[in-house]
């Protein structure tokens, strides 16, 4: 009598359970589920069990998106990169929300865990103006594949404390500091494009990481009249940025690195480079704090390793 009783229930919850889309499809022209992302995102379950995926037709889509938290294993997937863009144009000093304004400013905001982005071009249009961020990803196990970073400062925020993020054959561009935060990110066979004589990296890496910001098989170029970049300076006091086996153009300063204004730092910051090759790459005038890494050290940049799990920082009570 049990059975007669519990199994219909059992049937009717299990169907209940997978009755959600996991393909819908934005479309500005209408043919799609939706004209707008984030009415697509916001229409999607929270905490799927299955990958949820949005399709979007090329066309400019003009507003600020923003995966939540319960939005995960979410792919959000382009028909094609300089044909599928997002953009906005909020600032620092636009948004007037006090000193940690720079943190709403991203056109797209990512929170939720296991994301994934294709062929999709994410830009802030604000202009030089200072802060004003295109891609800002607090995520973990977060993919971005064949993207298009644009903007000026503060392009590319990749944070939160305990996340991992890989970036494949992409192109990342900006003024100053536009791959910035404490997330461990993985830069593979993409191009990394300075607009103006400044800094590309400001990592904030946690104390204990094993890994920062790590650059691979990339491309560092600039524009025509760029002659002067550092290939970073630590926005925190342990942060970690490593270039290997990339094409670094002559635009890139001989001494390579810079100390934010702050002696101190050079003991605690970790930046290597292995590999490399350009008029950018000699190493003969770089800091004397900065790391010519040996072959057995630069093994254990392997993706498979960079991405690894890692222990999570002790809590002290």
């Amino acid at each position: 009598m049990k059975r007669l009783i519990y199994l219909p229930l059992l049937l009717l919850v299990t169907v209940a359970h997978a009755q959600y889309k996991t393909e819908i499809y934005v479309a500005q022209d209408g043919s799609g589920d939706f004209t707008s992302i984030q009415a697509a995102i916001d229409d999607t379950k929270s905490f799927p069990d299955t990958r949820i995926t949005i399709f979007i037709k090329d066309g400019i889509y003009e507003e600020k998106v923003k995966v939540h938290a319960w939005n995960n294993h979410l792919t959000l997937k382009g028909e094609s990169p300089a044909g599928t863009i997002i953009r906005w144009g909020d600032y620092f000093d636009k948004i007037d929300r006090g000193r940690n304004s720079t943190f709403h400013t991203a056109t797209l905001l990512v929170q939720g865990d296991d994301f994934r982005a294709e062929n999709l071009t994410i830009s802030n249009t604000a202009g030089e103006v200072g802060q004003a961020v295109a891609l800002a990803i607090e995520a973990d196990r977060s993919v971005i594949v064949n993207c298009r970073m644009l903007g000026h400062q503060d392009t590319l925020y990749v944070d939160g404390a305990n996340t991992r993020q890989h970036f494949k054959d992409c192109y990342i561009e900006g003024t100053t500091d536009f791959i910035f935060g404490g997330a461990t990110a993985l830069f593979e066979d993409c191009i990394i494009h300075s607009k103006a004589n400044s800094y590309i990296t400001a990592a904030s890496t946690p104390q204990g990481r094993p890994y920062g910001l790590v650059f691979l098989r990339c491309k560092l170029t600039a524009a025509k009249d760029v002659t002067s970049v550092y290939l970073g300076r630590p926005w925190r006091s342990y942060a970690q940025t490593v270039f290997l086996y990339c094409q670094i153009g002559d635009h890139i300063r001989p001494e390579g690195w810079n100390n934010w204004g702050s002696a101190e730092k050079e003991e605690t910051v970790f930046y290597g480079e292995y590999g490399n090759t350009g008029p950018g790459a000699a190493m003969t005038q770089r800091v004397k704090w900065a790391h010519q890494l040996k072959r057995r050290q630069a093994k254990k940049y392997q993706p498979e390793r960079v991405l690894q799990p890692f222990l999570l920082p002790e809590i002290s009570n």
